[in-house]
């Protein structure tokens, strides 16, 4: 059974109209029709609130029974959304931190001092130039990488 129609039943065995809902959870009475004929799901924190509402728990309502309805489906995608979501802002603060690392390398590079000590050794940073661009590079692909993977996942679907 979908969700619609469990929402209904239960709707129905209360012997509450969808304006009573409505007005009880704060929503509009089309917000109820479209839930019941599946046009549209409620939200996690509305599944939570219609919960408190009718006195269910949260594994009857979004279960509904041993199968997997649509709002289980759609709790499920949310989630996985929101997941990848969190993992492409830790790659973009780690593609940004990589090209300042990379950045401040090369500017420190370019104001340090070089000097010829009385032994005859030259005394430069040389190291900073390649290390920076590695970090520069790094951060680079580290976008690259993120937005090809974002592109294939939106062709995907």
């Amino acid at each position: 059974m979908d969700f619609g129609e469990q929402f209904r039943n239960i709707r129905k065995e209360r012997g509450l109209t969808q304006e009573q809902v409505a007005k009880k959870l704060n929503v509009s009475r089309q917000a109820i029709s479209n839930w019941e004929n599946n046009k549209n799901l409620p939200d996690l924190e509305m599944v939570v609130e219609l919960s408190l509402a009718f006195d269910l728990s949260l594994d009857q309502l979004i279960l509904g029974g041993k199968d997997m309805n649509n709002i289980t489906e759609k709790l499920i995608k949310d989630g996985s959304e929101t997941r990848r979501a969190k993992m492409n802002l830790i790659a973009i603060i780690i593609g940004a931190a990589l090209l300042l690392i990379g950045v401040t390398c090369i500017i420190i590079k370019a104001n340090s001092v070089e000097y010829i000590d009385a032994q005859g050794f030259l005394h430069e940073n040389f190291f900073l130039i390649p290390i920076g661009f590695l970090f520069i590079f790094s951060g680079l692909v580290t976008f690259v990488a993120t937005g090809i993977k974002n592109i294939a996942t939106k062709l995907k679907k």
